[in-house]
């Protein structure tokens, strides 16, 4: 049997995400983020095209790094400006049955305690569509503005992330029992107090005494998300992630990346197919090769190289701004850049002979995955072979422009793929845990947050 292949739509609230410039193109919509038409049309787009979910990425800082401030972002609007994913969900599940809602929000600066509420009102709210992307930070805007001198040391984030997820099972999984709310009118009984419990944690970093203030959610713990590349980011994914997002150039690298995911989820005791994994694409499609293929070549010229190279010293801690652009890779002491010109050696052109105009050109409409172009058929062809050839699960699909690219995907892609037998014609009924994986509503018991749960059957 052919391998199934699973779409995941990669947004922002803001009008640059990964591709910058292109907002200007008179096709997309990006602009028209801070409406709630434009997340409720997308959400209708994605769930016709039976996509698992809408991934809604997310900072709290500026991008900074170019240029040693954020005038650059700010003039390409290059993640910013940029509003609360959160906020959207409520309204695009109203006008959904099935889609998934994965929202990005970081450990480092918003307590446990409060954010444990906002997710499972959204749990209840999309009755059971909710996914949490799990980030500890990277941008050193950030933690200025909530008044830290520079944020954490990359493990030290992870370790203060450990307890966080700790505070937040204890609370989703073992402050109500399943039964504790009972709604006895004649009674006048509405939650049994002795079903409800304190989780009276005392840690390192979080005190947390007190009971959580939601009852129970359809799937209690949202489903978790994660995008850690390091060895400290998969390691944590391994005990927490069941949805991992990964980004690579080429097909070998990212293979690379879910065979150490997998690896690291057999070590954890949960099994290699524990987390379904997405890698990042972006797909140009259209009815005829010729058509795709000048179809990204008008995205590539509205797309803007300096606000590529925004976006790159941001992800990478370097200022390009300080080289020309005919500067060689080679002399930029970063391992980022080094490791994606030495995915780029094609023809005659060696990673050496890559520059930081090159490197510009060539992440402008792609960011840190690949691009795809042609027509429905080359398409699907490509996609079955990154799927075989990688291992991910499925694809998390950026966009040119919005809702273009997605509305062509939808049109061209996904019919090809149904046809081909590779793809879903219709959704499983359920919470959006029990769509990924078809095993119930609730943590699988050997997730790290299983150990917290209140109900657990007489020998677990």
């Amino acid at each position: 049997m052919a391998k199934q292949i699973r779409f995941n739509a990669f947004d922002m609230s803001c009008v640059g995400h990964v591709t910058g410039g292109t907002w200007r193109h008179p096709d997309n919509k990006a602009d028209r983020y801070n409406t709630i038409e434009y997340w409720t049309e997308l959400a209708k787009l994605l769930e016709q095209g039976v996509f698992d979910g809408i991934f809604i990425a997310d900072v709290l800082g500026t991008y900074d790094v170019f240029g040693g401030n954020h005038d650059a972002a700010i003039k390409h609007a290059a993640q910013v400006p940029v509003t609360d994913p959160l906020m959207v969900v409520s309204a695009m599940a109203s006008v959904t049955k099935n889609l998934g809602f994965g929202v990005t929000a970081g450990t480092s600066y918003e307590h446990p305690y409060p954010f444990a509420r906002r997710l499972s009102t959204l749990d209840h709210l999309t009755q059971g569509r909710i996914g949490w992307n799990v980030v500890t930070g990277y941008l050193p805007s950030a933690a200025r503005n909530m008044g830290h001198e520079d944020q954490l040391e990359h493990d030290a984030r992870y370790d203060h992330a450990d307890e966080y997820l700790e505070v937040l099972y204890k609370l989703w999984e073992s402050s109500w029992e399943d039964d504790a709310v009972i709604r006895d009118r004649e009674s006048g009984v509405f939650t049994d107090p002795s079903k409800v419990h304190d989780i009276n944690h005392k840690g390192k970093y979080f005190s947390v005494p007190g009971i959580h203030l939601v009852e129970p959610s359809p799937q209690r713990t949202p489903v978790i998300y994660q995008a850690g590349a390091s060895k400290r980011g998969i390691g944590f994914a391994a005990e927490n992630a069941e949805a991992i997002f990964v980004a690579g150039p080429t097909k070998e690298i990212v293979a690379k990346q879910v065979s150490d995911i997998h690896l690291a989820l057999e070590e954890s005791g949960r099994g290699r197919n524990s987390a379904r994994i997405y890698a990042m694409l972006t797909i140009i499609v259209d009815e005829s090769h010729e058509k795709a293929v000048a179809k990204h070549e008008e995205y590539l010229k509205y797309a803007s190289p300096e606000a590529a190279l925004v976006l790159m010293s941001g992800w990478m801690g370097v200022d390009l701004s300080e080289f020309d652009l005919s500067e060689p890779l080679g002399n930029i002491k970063s391992n980022a850049i080094q490791s994606i010109a030495a995915a780029q050696q094609t023809g005659d052109k060696t990673a050496e002979d890559w520059t930081v105009g090159d490197i510009a050109e060539y992440s402008k409409i792609r960011g840190f995955g690949a691009v795809i172009v042609g027509d429905p058929s080359e398409i699907a062809d490509q996609l079955e072979e990154w799927a075989e050839v990688t291992g991910a699960d499925g694809f998390n699909l950026a966009y040119a422009v919005t809702p273009g690219t997605f509305e062509d995907i939808v049109k061209f892609v996904v019919p090809e793929l149904q046809r081909r037998g590779v793809y879903p014609t219709e959704y499983q009924e359920g919470t959006l845990r029990q769509k990924l994986f078809n095993k119930g509503d609730h943590l699988a018991k050997e997730h790290r947050g299983y150990q917290y749960k209140v109900n657990k059957r007489e020998g677990e």
